[in-house]
């Protein structure tokens, strides 16, 4: 994982991760592009994976940060999250939508379509378009297959309520970079908008 400008704090709050990676680069074996959208969830939200606590399933969550946990929605889509806080506490990061940047054409191969605005718009799309699925389950974004540019300057954050979910509805803790076109849907109207650090 390289950095430079404003560092990712993995060991901080879902929340705060969340906007972090807002205009971040991310590449997973070379492809990939801008990230626009996250959701955090937390071990205290009735919304996440560990809630109720570890299971085979969720582990990665409970482990370090800065490691990726991919589970499968519906049974048909999988979906990563970049896990933080401490270790024990189920806490991640799902990446909701991606800008393509490098890679297009393989990520059009994969997701059989040639619109840029939609290879990466929801979460079950950018797995598949960047090639992440369960064997990518509990790798370190430390790894060589990784790259992870925090943004390095400041970006206007558009905040929400979470995708797909029918506990803890009022929690906005879905994020987007304000404007863009690659974002899975948008934002309800008068949806609060601020700047970054």
């Amino acid at each position: 994982m390289n950095h430079s400008g404003n560092e990712i704090d993995f060991s901080s709050t879902s929340e705060i991760v969340a906007q972090q990676l807002i205009g971040s680069r991310f590449l997973y074996r070379g492809i990939g592009g801008i990230i626009v959208e996250t959701e955090a969830y937390d071990q205290a939200d009735p919304a996440s994976h560990s809630f109720c606590g570890p299971t085979d399933r969720n582990a990665v969550m409970f482990g370090p940060p800065g490691f990726i946990y991919v589970y499968r929605s519906y049974g048909i889509h999988w979906c990563f999250n970049f896990v933080c806080r401490e270790e024990n506490h189920g806490s991640a990061v799902l990446i909701r939508a991606i800008e393509p940047v490098e890679g297009i054409d393989i990520m059009r191969e994969r997701r059989r379509l040639s619109d840029i605005r939609l290879l990466c718009s929801g979460p079950g799309r950018v797995s598949q378009a960047l090639g992440i699925t369960r064997e990518e389950n509990g790798l370190s974004l430390q790894s060589e297959s990784c790259f992870l540019k925090p943004r390095t300057k400041p970006v206007d954050i558009i905040a929400g309520p979470r995708i797909g979910i029918t506990k803890a509805t009022e929690t906005h803790w879905r994020f987007g970079l304000a404007g863009s076109p690659y974002l899975s849907r948008p934002f309800p109207k008068f949806s609060p908008v601020f700047t970054s650090d």
